[in-house]
């Protein structure tokens, strides 16, 4: 199986960083959407296994992931008076929250931080800046169009 699960891995890495837009927003889905940018523990993960799809270069995961923790992170209303976070997405947000969220799950944001585990000499630290999906669609550019795992495979 752990062929099929890196597989799927690599292609779920794809999506979250095509669903990351120009500014870092993303689609505000999920029963846990006050992870914040811990949404994209997969895709940080698998920058730091260097396990990215071949059409995601390393230093665009970068950008795209500095954006959104920027997003997430740098709202007004994020952190409360002692400097914890709060219930949300871009700020307090109590309405956003779960019955099963807490203080302590709002660091699960922490795992979009993987890449830190890298060497400054990796290119996801030391390519120079690239757009991400979204910048480069929003922008014009014309990309190749996104395919399903089983169209991959069928070479269609």
């Amino acid at each position: 199986m752990a062929a099929a699960i890196r597989e799927r891995a690599v292609r779920y890495a794809a999506i979250q960083e095509r669903m990351i837009s120009p500014d870092g927003t993303y689609p505000v889905v999920g029963r846990s959407i006050a992870y914040r940018c811990g949404a994209f523990h997969l895709l940080a993960d698998a920058a730091l296994r260097h396990a990215l799809p071949a059409e995601v270069k390393p230093e665009q995961v970068r950008g795209a992931l500095t954006a959104v923790m920027r997003k997430t992170l740098g709202a007004a209303g994020t952190f409360d008076d002692k400097g914890w976070l709060q219930i949300g997405l871009a700020g307090h947000q109590p309405g956003l929250g779960e019955v099963y969220i807490s203080t302590g799950s709002l660091y699960l944001c922490t795992t979009a931080f993987l890449p830190l585990g890298l060497p400054a000499s990796d290119r996801f630290w030391s390519g120079a800046a690239t757009p991400w999906t979204g910048r480069k669609v929003w922008s014009g550019a014309d990309l190749k169009a996104d395919h399903a795992l089983a169209v991959r495979q069928r070479g269609i």
